[in-house]
């Protein structure tokens, strides 16, 4: 079985990197990828979406950010317990008539023994946003170590 570290029990060291890893995944926009993150078998709700398996993580990623252009996400560690972690999470994109979006959401997330999340539940508000209030402007792909997290942006 592959392995994902780190692996539970998770301190606040090491659930910090493996929210950090996961933002930065999902920064790719790469379904796939994303994907290899989660148990075969993995459960997720996603506001009103219920998948399961990974099949079904990609396909529904993939529609997810071909609505959502320019995504661009922050995730900060709330809280976390032996092998759950919780997560709060903004992020930024706008839809295909030029709309901008920021959505604000928690998660909660389940780890295997191999630090593959076998659970996630996802709560999301989309808020529409000016195009000036935008904060998340760094280049695709994952957030630079220098850009401030939403602790540091006052968010």
């Amino acid at each position: 079985m592959t392995q994902r570290p780190p692996l539970p029990p998770f301190t606040a060291e090491t659930a910090a990197q493996k929210v950090r890893l996961a933002e930065d995944a999902w920064n790719t926009r790469d379904p796939e990828r994303v994907s290899l993150a989660y148990t075969p078998d993995s459960r997720w709700r996603n506001r009103s979406d219920f998948l399961a398996g990974r099949a079904a993580i990609v396909a529904f990623l993939a529609a997810k950010w071909q609505r959502e252009q320019d995504y661009r996400l922050i995730k900060e560690l709330w809280a976390h317990a032996d092998n759950h972690i919780a997560v709060r999470f903004q992020y930024e994109w706008r839809d295909g008539a030029g709309a901008w979006f920021r959505s604000y959401g928690n998660e909660q997330w389940e780890f295997d023994e191999n630090g593959l999340m076998r659970r996630r539940e996802a709560s999301i508000n989309d808020v529409p946003i000016r195009i000036e209030e935008r904060k998340f402007l760094w280049p695709a792909g994952p957030r630079p170590a220098d850009h401030p997290g939403l602790t540091q942006l006052g968010m």
